[in-house]
């Protein structure tokens, strides 16, 4: 019976870890990374062209639905980044450009060293037969805009103008389930890689195609890049779409959540080595990046 006991014991805990076979980046020795709860912003949802600051100055619901949210996972013990803190340095920041200033969000995110960002959409209901507060909450990952979860909560009708209430109640009925999903697919990033698609293009005026041969090997540029891939990708994991002369697809690349220094690796950083693969063979390239998608042009 004790016996039973303890394995039930070994069975609960092994069950709270999530397991990484190697090191991130160098792939050098086992790593067990435990239940990892990584750190969270929660920002307003917009529609497109929709300034973030000027919705959170003109509509207090808004604040108070993100106020409530971070409180909820505050509960939870999940280190939180003050978006308000975020957005108050930013104000503060001279000479942004226009294209800056548009893309507020996106500089929010990226500056705010949080692994996951959820948007959090309010709907005030009120009606003679009470008032609610529908709470749409998604989760994405911040170096690549994956969606995690989504979950939908609801307060029900009350006869009660205090809409920070109602809001605490919307986020509750839904929060358990939504953490959940989250944290499930934050530990699989964790064990198998975020996961990145590729684009290499070769430009109208470029004197390459992907079937040029060069370098000292002399194989053809797309032998080289799917080398270069399986041997950068995390644990070696990707899958290629589909190759011609003139484009090939990675449409699935892992890349690792942190670099050897326990720092956010991203999208970009697997750019900046890839563009050194490039210069080594010799060959200019032209790299942008659109959610979690690398797009290289060969010039």
């Amino acid at each position: 019976m004790k016996k039973s006991i303890l394995m039930l014991s070994i069975l609960l805990m092994v069950s709270l870890i999530c397991v990484s076979a190697q090191n991130p980046v160098s792939g050098m020795g086992p790593v067990s990374y435990p239940q990892h709860k990584p750190k969270m912003m929660v920002i307003p949802f917009t529609k497109q062209g929709e300034d973030i600051r000027t919705i959170l100055e003109n509509d207090v619901n808004k604040r108070i639905a993100l106020t409530k949210i971070k409180e909820a996972f505050d509960r939870r013990g999940y280190t939180m980044v003050d978006f308000f803190g975020r957005v108050r340095a930013l104000s503060t920041v001279k000479g942004l450009g226009m294209d800056q200033q548009q893309d507020y969000k996106t500089m929010i995110i990226q500056q705010s060293g949080a692994d996951v960002y959820v948007e959090a959409e309010t709907d005030v209901l009120v009606s003679p037969t009470g008032n609610s507060v529908k709470v749409i909450l998604t989760a994405y990952e911040s170096s690549t805009g994956n969606s995690l979860s989504n979950a939908v909560g609801e307060s029900g009708k009350f006869y009660t103008d205090d809409f920070g209430k109602l809001t605490s109640k919307a986020v509750e009925m839904c929060m358990d389930y939504f953490l959940d999903i989250m944290q499930d697919k934050f530990c699989d990033i964790m064990e198998s890689g975020q996961s990145i698609s590729i684009t290499i293009g070769v430009d109208n005026s470029s004197a390459y195609l992907l079937s040029s041969e060069v370098g000292s090997e002399g194989l053809a540029i797309s032998d080289q890049l799917e080398l270069w891939v399986e041997e950068n990708a995390y644990k070696g994991n990707y899958h290629i779409q589909g190759t011609t002369d003139r484009q090939m697809i990675f449409d699935d690349v892992r890349i690792p959540l942190k670099d050897e220094n326990g720092r956010n690796y991203n999208i970009n950083k697997f750019g900046l080595k890839l563009l050194s693969f490039f210069r080594s063979i010799g060959i200019g390239i032209e790299r942008s990046i659109s959610n979690n998608t690398l797009v290289i042009t060969i010039k």
